[in-house]
């Protein structure tokens, strides 16, 4: 989120690092189109719901608790990788249902299996979302929405992107944090150094720290439909490790 001639010096920066893996904490014809009949061989969009989530292999659905009904996947395109795609899923009485597909970006440097402080990289994992916030009033979240001026990002990102209004709006995600506060509590329950403040946030057109961001209308559609009574999750890495 920063440019890499200064990224060193602000990596020391509480202000600028509150999140994102901070310390402290994007008029034809009107006939009807006939829709062709599925291939031979290939899975209706009725059967993948009851599989499952499409990308997800038997580790990563194993990690999903069982009465989580709808995950937020965040698929990054290779394991050093900043660019990824974020689809809702939503498990209804027929199976799962997913949303479009929304761009996004992640870390500078990809995932990492053991996110560390400063690496520049998203952590790995199938985490709970419990709480979200921002310098905006509340949209409308569902879930606890804590407004704050605390969520301020100033300067500028690795591509020299402003990174102001990046977190207008916010949902924490549950690696080394305290569920059920805000996201700018800095309690990191497996100690500092293995970072925190790892958020899904607004998109500002660059990597980040260690966030995942998507566009601002996104990030409203997320906080208007994740219901805590639904325990949300969500499950980022790169394709490949999804699929294990």
């Amino acid at each position: 989120m920063i440019n890499r001639r200064t990224a060193v010096a602000l990596l020391a920066s509480p202000l600028l690092l509150t999140g994102c893996d901070g310390s402290g904490a994007e008029a034809g014809s009107r006939t009807r189109p006939t829709r062709p009949a599925p291939a031979t061989g290939t899975t209706s969009q009725a059967e993948q719901a009851r599989q499952g989530i499409p990308g997800l292999g038997p580790t990563r659905s194993a990690a999903i608790p069982e009465q989580c009904t709808q995950v937020v996947v965040a698929t990054g395109r290779g394991p050093d990788s900043p660019t990824c795609t974020v689809v809702l899923h939503q498990r209804t009485a027929d199976g799962w249902r997913a949303g479009p597909g929304w761009p996004a970006h992640n870390a500078l440097h990809g995932w990492s299996a053991h996110h560390m402080l400063g690496d520049l990289r998203s952590p790995l994992g199938v985490y709970t979302l419990s709480d979200a916030g921002g310098l905006l009033p509340d949209p409308g979240s569902r879930l606890p929405y804590h407004r704050s001026t605390g969520f301020h990002s100033p300067g500028t990102g690795f591509e020299g992107e402003p990174l102001d209004g990046s977190f207008d709006y916010v949902i924490a995600i549950d690696y080394n944090r305290k569920p059920g506060t805000s996201p700018l509590d800095w309690t990191r329950p497996l100690g500092p150094r293995r970072g925190g403040g790892v958020w899904l946030h607004v998109d500002h057109g660059g990597p980040t720290h260690g966030c995942v961001s998507v566009s601002e209308g996104h990030m409203k559609d997320l906080l208007r439909t994740l219901d805590p009574a639904r325990h949300p999750v969500v499950a980022m890495g790169y394709a490949d490790w999804l699929a294990m």
